[in-house]
Parts: structure tokens; C-alpha cells; sequence
């Protein structure tokens, strides 16, 4: 008879250790991210760099990755400052100033932007999260519409029957732009200039081409130690560490 309120103590204590421990990391990423913000405006990049590092590795944010890429930049790391201005735009797709940064960037770097299929470019209109919630969010819906006139013994109508083809329609409509998602997550970036692109995965293979820092990329299929990867210019193999994914 004794068991069931230590256990719920046991619950409770466990639930609350919990949410102190969110509630401290999400303050120091706080803390991290302000100390960034105070090497930044002291001309310390690199300290800066690795604090905004720490920040978003604990609390992932838009702000947060751009001010990254800010620091990266002014650190001459073209690749690093283009691998966060990419991750701040899947979160905040609008965002103007990442948008300028990353332009002028690829005009000073002569660098091209990733190639986009369109059902990849319909996955940029919204932040990369909110098309999940669409699609799980629309699905249900129709599936209560449908359900609940049967389960309260309520007469069918003409509203019904729309509002389950609401649901199902943008259920629909927002399969594309998740996997949209999901493909832009195999998108990633050089890392270094002179970079070899290879004709097969091996130390001594021939190289197809060179790629530049901060040269954009797809992911097709891996071994070993080796990535095999679509660019504009060329496909071959190249080393897992000489290229960065923007989901890594």
C-alpha cells in the first residue's frame, strides 16, 4: 500500500530534475550566446565563433546562426559562415539580412547556390518544422471530421464532407514540401579550397575536378569514408570530413 506514493514521489522529483535541467540549459545557452555577442563587438571573432558554436549546439536558433556565420566570416571561414546562414534560413526562411549576408558572400566568393528542385524550393517558403506540423496537423483533422459524426451519432452534411476534403487537400499539398525537406537535408558544403572531386572512393583516385570553400553539393550515397556527391560542375567521390551536410 506504500508503494504507489513513493512511486509518485519518485515521478515527481524525476519530472521536476527534468525541467531544471531545461530550464538551466536553455540559461546557459543564454549566457553563451550573450558572451558571444560581447566578443563580437570586441573584434574577437574566434572567441565569438566558438561561443555561438556552443549556443546553438544547446539551444538550436535562427539569431543565433546568423550571428555565427558573422563571426565566421569576419574569420575568413567562407565554408563555416555559408554552412550557418544556410541552417538560420531553415529556420527563418524569410529572414532579409541572412538572405544579403549569404548573397553577397557567394559574389565576393563567386560562389552558386545550392541547386533546388521545385519541390525543394516549395519546402523553403516555411520554416523546415512547420511542414510536418501541416501535414500531421491537416491528417488528423480529416480523420476527426470523419470519425467523430459516427462516434457522437451526428447526421452527416455537406460541411462535413468539406472539411475532411479541406484536410485531406493541404495534407496533400504538403507531402511535396516535406520531402523537400528531407532531400535539402542531404545539401552540404565544401569545407576547403582545392578540394578534389573523385572519380572512384580511394586515397590514389584521379580527380574529376577542384572544388572551392563554401561550394554547394548533394549527398547521393556513402562509403567508407567517402561521400559520393552531385555538384553544378561535376559528381565524384570525396572525403566525409572535406564536406559538411546542413543537417549533420
Amino acid at each position: 500500500m506504500i508503494c504507489k506514493p513513493v512511486n509518485a514521489v519518485r515521478i515527481s522529483a524525476t519530472l521536476l530534475g527534468v525541467f531544471l535541467l531545461l530550464h538551466a540549459s536553455r540559461v546557459g545557452a543564454a549566457d553563451t550566446f550573450s558572451s558571444g555577442k560581447t566578443a563580437y563587438d570586441q573584434n574577437n571573432f574566434p572567441l565569438a565563433a566558438q561561443l555561438f558554436k556552443e549556443s546553438v549546439t544547446t539551444t538550436p536558433a535562427a539569431g543565433t546562426f546568423q550571428n555565427l556565420g558573422n563571426a565566421e566570416w569576419q574569420n575568413g571561414r567562407t565554408a563555416a559562415a555559408v554552412i550557418a546562414w544556410e541552417r538560420a534560413l531553415c529556420l527563418a526562411p524569410f529572414d532579409q539580412n541572412t538572405q544579403n549576408n549569404l548573397k553577397f558572400l557567394r559574389e565576393q566568393a563567386q560562389l552558386e547556390a545550392p541547386e533546388l528542385a521545385w519541390y525543394e524550393i516549395a519546402s523553403t517558403w516555411l520554416p523546415a518544422h512547420y511542414w510536418a506540423w501541416f501535414a500531421f496537423g491537416s491528417l488528423w483533422f480529416a480523420v476527426g471530421m470523419l470519425l467523430l459524426p459516427g462516434v457522437f451519432r451526428w447526421q452527416k452534411s455537406a460541411l462535413q464532407q468539406a472539411l475532411v476534403a479541406l484536410g485531406m487537400g493541404i495534407f496533400l499539398l504538403s507531402l511535396p514540401a516535406n520531402y523537400g525537406v528531407i532531400t535539402r537535408g542531404h545539401i552540404g558544403f565544401v569545407l576547403a579550397g582545392q578540394t578534389p572531386l573523385c572519380l572512384t572512393p580511394t586515397a590514389s583516385a584521379e580527380p574529376v575536378t577542384t572544388l572551392s570553400a563554401g561550394e554547394p553539393g548533394k549527398a547521393v550515397k556513402a562509403t567508407g569514408k567517402y561521400l559520393f556527391i552531385h555538384t553544378r560542375r561535376a559528381s565524384g567521390w570525396i572525403e566525409r570530413a572535406q564536406f559538411e551536410l546542413i543537417c549533420p
